[in-house]
């Protein structure tokens, strides 16, 4: 039985794209309610979020592009950034708040105090490229977390599983070169982003390092399962890493409204497992999670509960 954190902070309910948009404060709310009176909530240990510096977020985005969001940031409406996502006066806090409370969960992982934290952050960051917002993304929090991992603790590998129903297309372009992060992802295919196909798979000596697993609409616990036991462990297995991250998008739930897939809230939760199994066997059962997508609130809600218990549980 591991020690589980959460990250947490109310400021994440400042980032507001508007009435109507998928990602919305209240994804956060229902996630808090559920942990709350499911009792989850109080096996956690709470871990409070910093601003990231900036000096990590340019580990992986260019400083142009954090200027351009720095300027950009409005002092009252919004301001768009592209078709999907936009900026409102709380939302390069919140945006600074996501990467730093990855970034806080990493160092409560590192010292011990935790074994695996769950960051119910927002904004999401798996489509944030190098240089632009994406997909309701600004920074890419998984990502910088890894560069953190490597560069402030000094561990070597790092692999990072991502279960959100649509591509990690940021995540992917950050490592692809990079032998030193294992990128697994599955997603529903096609659909947005448009990248991941299986035969994007690195390139140089990161070639062989990024696994794309795309996933037909309406699969789901059963095939899920089955992929990651057939392709995720063995890679697993062999690249042995030292920590391990989730980029834990819920979207893939049979009742999510952006997708097509069929999973459910105990498919999250064996997912879950056969990470942990991963992370016992090779990164002393160091696990970083950090919400992506999901948006139908009661499945949201219900899968994330699921999977702080399997990770409680681990």
């Amino acid at each position: 039985m591991g020690h589980t954190g959460l990250v947490y902070d109310p400021r994440y309910l400042d980032h507001d794209m508007g009435a109507g948009h998928p990602e919305s404060p209240n994804r956060l709310r229902a996630i808090m309610q559920q942990l709350e009176q499911s009792g989850t909530a109080a096996r956690l240990t709470r871990i409070e979020p910093r601003e990231a510096e900036d000096e990590w977020i340019t580990q992986i985005h260019e400083p142009a592009y954090l200027a351009m969001l720095k300027t950009h940031g409005p002092t009252n409406g919004r301001v768009s950034l592209d078709p999907d996502t936009s900026m409102s006066p709380g939302s390069l806090t919140a945006a600074y708040l996501a990467v730093g409370g990855a970034l806080a969960a990493v160092d409560a992982i590192m010292s011990r105090q935790v074994d695996h934290v769950f960051c119910a952050v927002r904004p999401p960051g798996h489509h944030a490229e190098a240089g632009r917002a994406m997909g309701f993304c600004l920074f890419n929090n998984v990502a910088i977390a890894a560069r953190y991992v490597q560069k402030k603790h000094g561990l070597t590998r790092v692999l990072i599983v991502d279960w959100d129903v649509h591509h990690g297309n940021g995540t992917q372009h950050s490592f692809e070169d990079d032998p030193s992060v294992l990128f697994f992802s599955t997603h529903q295919y096609p659909h947005y982003p448009g990248t991941g196909r299986a035969t994007e798979r690195g390139r140089g000596a990161g070639e062989g390092f990024t696994i794309n697993a795309p996933m037909e609409a309406g699969e789901g616990d059963e095939e899920y399962r089955a992929i990651f036991q057939k392709s995720l462990v063995p890679a697993a297995d062999a690249f042995k890493p030292e920590f391990v991250i989730i980029s834990a998008g819920f979207d893939a739930h049979r009742d999510d409204p952006l997708a097509s897939m069929g999973l459910t809230e105990e498919g999250y939760a064996d997912l879950t497992g056969i990470v942990a199994g991963i992370a016992k066997r090779h990164a002393c059962g160091r696990i970083l999670s950090s919400l992506e997508g999901g948006y139908h609130l009661t499945a949201l809600a219900a899968s994330v509960n699921r999977h702080i218990q399997a990770l409680l549980a681990a």
